[in-house]
Parts: structure tokens; sequence; C-alpha cells
């Protein structure tokens, strides 16, 4: 498993880092998860074709997180892309979805590409290509907004991922809502790629005893909070700190065993 950090920064629009993005490779198959405003630059800058894109994956509908996804689409149709391009997305977000692309006047007929939007449902294992799996679990990161619901036309799917291959094993945290959504999953993995823009730093330490990672990759980072999060880290004994990472855009993980 490869991933490359095509966005690291926070909702606030930062001209050092992009808004959130991973692409993930492995079994031959590229998994971009999330895809939030400006994404489009954020691959070209990083040397990626947009054709090698074969999924997307979507961790909840806040704009840093999936808005470049209507410009995504349109630079695939401009470079007259041929390769089939599937959207995961929770299942209640489904008729959101088809209506954002409807709107953004992305007609599935004028396209030169099968275009297949995915629903999934939580905690249900779900198979991206050979030997290539997610599994998702809902987080508290939208429970704030149940008061705004007035007329009850929002949903509240806010996930975070499990994607393992058969080799390596990761935690997306996506955005949280409380400190008890960086423990929904039990399993031991190779990296916990955790947002801090949600959460206290000192709970942060908290996943080392809990998930036990091999590196925990701190994201979704804002300009003026980067530089106390690095004097957090440099205070940190030195049995957790070596298991800590401030991930940039471009930062790659590279597991190949």
């Amino acid at each position: 498993m490869k991933i490359i950090f095509l966005g690291t920064g926070s909702g606030k629009t930062s001209l050092k880092r992009h808004h959130s993005s991973l692409l993930i490779s492995s079994s031959n198959h590229n998994l971009l998860v999330d895809c939030g405003d400006g994404v489009s630059s954020a691959i070209l800058k990083q040397n990626i074709s947009f054709s090698s894109i074969n999924s997307i994956l979507i961790s909840h509908l806040h704009a840093d997180h999936y808005s470049g996804l209507a410009s995504l689409i349109t630079q695939m149709i401009l470079l007259q892309r041929k390769e089939t391009l599937a959207i995961y997305i929770h299942k209640s977000l489904i008729d959101y979805l088809e209506n954002f692309l409807l709107h953004s006047y992305l007609f599935r007929e004028r396209m030169d590409f099968e275009l297949k939007i995915i629903p999934f449902e939580e905690e249900k294992e779900i198979k991206i290509a050979e030997s290539f799996y997610f599994t998702s679990k809902l987080n508290s990161h939208l429970e704030k907004y149940r008061k705004n619901n007035i007329a009850n036309k929002l949903t509240f799917a806010s996930l975070s991922f499990l994607i393992k291959d058969q080799n390596s094993s990761v935690i997306y945290s996506g955005d949280i809502g409380s400190v008890q959504d960086l423990f929904l999953f039990n399993d031991k993995v190779d990296w916990f790629i955790t947002e801090v823009s949600h959460v206290d730093l000192k709970d942060i330490t908290v996943i080392l005893s809990k998930n036990n990672p091999d590196q925990i990759i701190l994201t979704h980072i804002d300009d003026e909070t980067e530089e106390p999060l690095q004097k957090f880290l440099n205070s940190l004994p030195n049995d957790q700190k070596s298991h800590f990472f401030i991930a940039f855009d471009g930062f790659i993980l590279h597991h190949n065993s």
C-alpha cells in the first residue's frame, strides 16, 4: 500500500496546504479518499494523472472534504477519460450526490466513461479491488448540526475508515466530533491518520496505548496551529515522539513488504 497526502489543510483555505485528500494505492487500484476544494490542483502538483484515479471515497459532505468533486470530474471529461470511475458514498447521501452532479451539469450520457455511484453501509467490509477493502463506522462529527435540521432535510453521515490490503492497514479518522471517535476501531494498524482540528492534542497520544499503530500521521492542519503542533510533539518523551509525523502536501507512506 502507498498513500500520498494530496491535501493536509483544515477547513481554512491556505496557500501552504490544500484541503483534505489522500490517494491510497494498492492492487493496481488508486483510491482517492476525500476531494476537498482545489483537489484538481493538488493532484496536478503531485504529477498524478486524472485518468489513474479508479475510485473516490467520501467521508462526509463538508466542503473541504468533497466540494472539489464536480471540478475533478469535469477535468476527467475534458481530458477524454475512458476508464470507469466509481464513487463510494454512504447510502444516506446517494440522492444528494446524484442531484449535486446533475446541478453541476455533469450528465452521464455526455461522459466518455462509465460513472458508478456505489452506496455503502457502515460496519460492512467493502471490496474495492483484489485484496483491497474498507470498512466504515459513523462518527459524531456532524451531530452538532441536528438542531439546525428544522425541515428534516439533512442526514448526518460522517465516517471514519479502516482500509487494508494484504500487506498494510490504515485507520483514517476523517473529521471527528470527540476523542471517543478516535477509538471506533480496535484493530492494530500500520498507520493511524488523524485530523487535529477537532481534538485536544494531548488526547492524540492515547492512540498509542489503544491502537498501538507503528506510525500516527497528523493532518487537517491550520497555518496558525502548525508551530504549536510541532512544539507539542517536541515536548513528548522520545518513545512517544518517534511514532508521530506531521503530514504535508506530498507526504508519502509506503509499505513494500
